[in-house]
């Protein structure tokens, strides 16, 4: 007489169905997650670019201090921070890095240096 439950050769089976799930999902996940964390640092770089022309209205020159842009409501996601690389009367340049990812996304406006993959005025490059 067979008694209830699993073999130990299906519990093996099923371990390995596991397995070959887990491995090709695992990457699909990683893919998602990078993914998400660009999108999020694009989202931060067009708010910093709303928040430079708010005192470029209210001053009429860009800033490099992150008070200033704070004070007027300018925050960055969880793990992301910005570098502003250039801010003058003339233009501004800026580079956003999220603390899990190897990748920037670059910034710039008017007559301020292309920083990184940057290569249009007004266009957000990630690379």
């Amino acid at each position: 007489m067979k008694s209830p439950g699993f073999t130990f050769v299906e519990l093996l089976v099923t371990m390995a169905v596991i397995g070959v799930l887990a491995s090709v999902a695992l990457p699909q996940l990683q893919g998602f997650r990078r993914r998400s964390m660009v999108s999020t640092m694009q989202a931060d770089l067009r708010t910093f670019a709303m928040h430079q022309e708010s005192h470029f209205y209210d001053t009429s020159t860009y800033t490099d201090d992150m008070v200033v842009l704070r004070t007027k409501g300018f925050h960055t996601s969880p793990e992301v921070t910005v570098i502003v690389n250039e801010a003058t009367f003339l233009g501004w340049a800026a580079t956003m890095k999220h603390a899990q990812l190897l990748i920037e996304c670059y910034m710039f406006v008017g007559n301020a240096a292309p920083v990184g993959a940057a290569v249009s005025e007004g266009q957000i490059a990630c690379g």
